[in-house]
């Protein structure tokens, strides 16, 4: 029997996670973090697909109370607001196209959390995450594995994990599809069995960046110039956080033909603009890459790729650079690139790794 604090959300995953943990026989408690106030963020009225508000705290301490476990919170709002809001503005603003979930999951979840569940006796943290830990028999190196329901799968979000943390983590989840977690919710008559899964950012739950942006740092967001590819001025821009790369709608300039945002230069306040092909890439490069079921790369090597969360994987290889870098070469050009987000490269049903795109 392990001691295991489980992070409950207030949403059926984890609330089932916490569950399959108790009917195990281990000593669960629950936690809910909290990341930032009412004052930090403007909440929709009709909001009802956010994560870590008022509401949700209530919903995980009642399903705790129906499991019969203890329910704590934890405030880790100055290191959010300073790692994953603060690195999410800074990022917008730099012209990136940031993943702050990424961030949450680096360095909250599985740093701080896992950081303080320890100096609190718990062998492990538990999440509703869909994804599966394994061990390699030969390095004795621990593996991130896809989930089983590919629909869910969430490993292109974890795999910033290092080899301390996926030690001391678990995904009671991973052999599980969604519509077996929610009959398990309402089998066991939690609150929650029928909650919609979070679909935005939980600091910007109307899923309006640019208005947040211009909220928090009026001062930095401001009109500019589209450009084209040869670096001729063809219009007006509302500023470059309002843009993305790949984006077609919203431009609000006729040009005759469809354009395309391919680039933006936050130094030059510019917006590039394109046709369609001129958003191929066959090549990217990353930075700040994590490693997970190598130690480190010697040379090239083959691996599947992903770009973005809800991509197909895509044939590549994968060439090291040094000083956390890697160079990405796509077997077939890959559209809309966006520096900022994650590439994350897999072989079969393991994460190899992943690292912040940088063009």
């Amino acid at each position: 029997m392990s001691k295991i604090l489980v992070g409950m959300s207030g949403g059926v995953d984890s609330s089932v996670a916490a569950k399959l943990l108790v009917d195990q026989g281990h000593e669960v408690a629950g936690v809910t973090l909290k990341l930032f106030s009412g004052d930090d963020v403007i909440l929709p009225e009709d909001a009802t697909r956010t994560c870590c508000s008022l509401t949700d705290m209530q919903d995980a301490r009642s399903v705790a109370w129906r499991l019969g476990i203890e329910h704590y919170v934890f405030n880790f709002r100055d290191l959010f607001e300073e790692k994953v809001i603060g690195r999410f503005i800074n990022s917008y603003l730099a012209g990136e196209t940031p993943n702050p979930c990424i961030d949450c999951n680096r360095f909250i979840k599985f740093d701080k959390l896992i950081e303080r569940a320890v100096l609190l006796g718990y062998d492990y943290v538990a999440t509703g995450h869909y994804a599966r830990i394994g061990r390699d028999d030969a390095s004795g190196r621990f593996l991130l594995e896809r989930g089983r329901d590919r629909s869910k799968d969430q490993s292109y979000v974890l795999y910033p994990l290092n080899q301390y943390q996926l030690a001391h983590t678990l995904f009671p989840l991973g052999e599980l599809d969604k519509t077996e977690v929610r009959r398990i919710a309402e089998e066991a008559g939690l609150t929650n069995a029928r909650k919609p899964d979070s679909q935005d950012i939980c600091f910007v739950p109307d899923g309006d960046y640019a208005a947040f942006l211009e909220r928090r740092v009026p001062e930095r967001v401001g009109e500019g110039d589209f450009i084209d590819s040869s670096g001729k001025k063809i219009g007006r821009h509302r500023g470059v956080t309002r843009y993305t790369i790949g984006q077609r709608r919203g431009i609000a300039v006729a040009f005759g033909k469809a354009m395309y945002v391919i680039g933006k230069n936050a130094r030059d306040n510019t917006v590039t603009l394109g046709e369609n092909d001129e958003l191929l890439s066959s090549s990217l490069t990353a930075r700040d890459v994590n490693l997970i079921s190598v130690e480190r790369m010697d040379g090239p090597m083959r691996v599947t790729a992903k770009i973005r969360y809800n991509q197909t994987e895509q044939g590549a290889v994968v060439i090291p650079e040094g000083d956390g870098r890697v160079r990405v070469d796509f077997d077939e050009p890959q559209r809309a690139v966006a520096p900022g987000q994650a590439v994350v490269f897999f072989s079969g049903e393991t994460v190899v790794g992943g690292g912040t795109i940088e063009g």
